[in-house]
């Protein structure tokens, strides 16, 4: 059989095409292609820089589906469909909406492929493909799967792996799907299988994209242990009370970590207790400790804050901003709190009567990236997302790029990392303009 896998595109300007140029590579869609067996042909389609040869004969189309590319999904989905083609859709999305999602496909995988991918193909090939396929999360790629990078060649990928090395995340946020999705428990890959996968790269930076690599410590530490002698650099994404462990950070140091995206979601103590952001409350001394050990040990860091708590106003938004900006930070993310279906936070904004856009920001015709999909309540949501856009534009501008870029600790610390600031603060100043207000859809 011939196995066609797509990654679709969040959407479309008003006036034309969007071209991710910060797109990575799909991981998910490669391990995918890792987990079918060899008899079966498999290609990848990636909506975010190619167009989607509909006419292309093929046997069965899996599509992942996130919250924010689930209306163009469907689409994709419409199109195939009309053709006669069988469509599986899977990812964190169908998890959390599984009776949304099963209205735009002839079958839907709830949970981790590894254990049952294979089962589903046979069903195909047998055509008894059935509508609801059920699997536990879990350790990924067990076995020693690996991801068909093959697959990714000549899509202009940014130049670095992606890999993880866990999922899930012990934390309890109320605003997090994957704490939802995981049931707030963390699943470890063996380590020899990470370091194989490794060592068959060609490239030395590494983006492990794991919910939360300091979930477990220990096996952190072991992970950090072995990764020295490679002599490799690495990012990932981590909790900020893994700063508070000094032989930790010094393993990360030492093993190549050049840095980590965190989140620090908000600089009140009020709006972190409303997130339920535990690993960030305790102690909390205005992140000051944190960051000083963080730029002690060299660490670029990506700074994810959620606004819009209902202690936030225009001005606090604007302050979590000039925070952000002084003390620093590599890159900054000022996210509005989106209310992703299933999680804590949309139910108690629901109850609430708060939701905005019918309360399915993600499909409705009016919603545009990066509004506010809910009534704040100390301004109007439309004041949530100018201020958030503010933010990003003042973090973004060239001033405040080249008093960030001035930081000898960590982004003038060596040539290598210097480059990879200019490259990527240009990207993502970019992207501040060219994505706000985007079309959900190409429809």
């Amino acid at each position: 059989m011939k196995i066609t896998l797509i990654k679709p595109t969040i959407g479309r300007l008003e006036h034309s095409l969007y071209v991710d140029e910060g797109r990575m590579e799909p991981l998910m869609l490669g391990v995918l292609a890792g987990l079918t067996p060899d008899e079966h042909e498999v290609v990848l389609h990636d909506d975010r820089m190619e167009s989607i040869p509909y006419d292309e004969p093929t046997d069965l189309v899996a599509i992942t589906v996130e919250t924010y590319t689930a209306r163009r999904a469907y689409e994709i989905a419409s199109e195939y469909r009309e053709r006669g083609v069988l469509v599986i859709m899977g990812g964190m999305h169908v998890s959390l909406v599984p009776e949304e999602v099963q209205q735009h496909a002839d079958s839907i995988f709830i949970g981790d492929a590894e254990t049952l991918w294979a089962h589903v193909l046979d069903d195909v090939k047998h055509n008894k493909l059935q509508k609801v396929y059920k699997a536990p999360p879990g350790i990924g790629q067990i076995g020693g799967v690996k991801p068909r990078r093959d697959l990714y060649k000549g899509k202009g990928y940014l130049p670095m792996s992606l890999m993880q090395f866990s999922r899930g995340c012990r934390y309890e946020c109320n605003f997090c799907a994957v704490s939802r999705y995981f049931d707030k428990k963390h699943y470890i890959r063996r380590i020899d299988e990470v370091l194989e996968e490794i060592a068959q790269q060609d490239r030395k930076f590494i983006f492990f994209v794991d919910d939360n690599i300091a979930s477990h410590k220990h096996a952190l530490k072991e992970l950090c242990q072995e990764l020295i002698p490679m002599k490799i650099n690495w990012i990932s994404q981590a909790s900020l009370d893994i700063t508070h462990d000094k032989e930790i950070m010094k393993l990360m140091a030492d093993s190549g970590c050049i840095g980590n995206v965190m989140g620090f979601e908000s600089i009140t103590p009020e709006s972190l207790k409303d997130a339920k952001k535990v690993s960030n409350i305790r102690g909390f001394t205005n992140y000051e400790r944190e960051i000083e050990i963080l730029r002690d040990h060299a660490m670029q860091t990506w700074a994810a804050f959620t606004l819009g708590y209902d202690n936030d106003t225009y001005d606090s938004v604007l302050a979590t901003m000039e925070f952000a900006r002084k003390n620093k930070f590599t890159f900054a993310a000022f996210n509005i709190l989106m209310p992703y279906p299933n999680t804590p936070l949309y139910e108690q904004l629901e109850r609430e009567n708060r939701l905005l856009y019918d309360g399915k920001w993600w499909l409705h015709p009016e919603y545009r990236f990066n509004q506010a999909a809910f009534v704040p309540t100390r301004m109007t949501s439309d004041e949530l997302t100018r201020a958030c856009h503010e933010a990003r534009e003042q973090f973004n501008s060239i001033p405040s790029l080249l008093y960030r870029f001035s930081d000898v600790k960590t982004n003038l610390k060596s040539l290598w990392r210097a480059t990879n600031f200019l490259r990527y603060a240009l990207l993502f100043r970019k992207e501040v303009y060219k994505k706000h207000q985007m079309k959900f859809g190409l429809k």
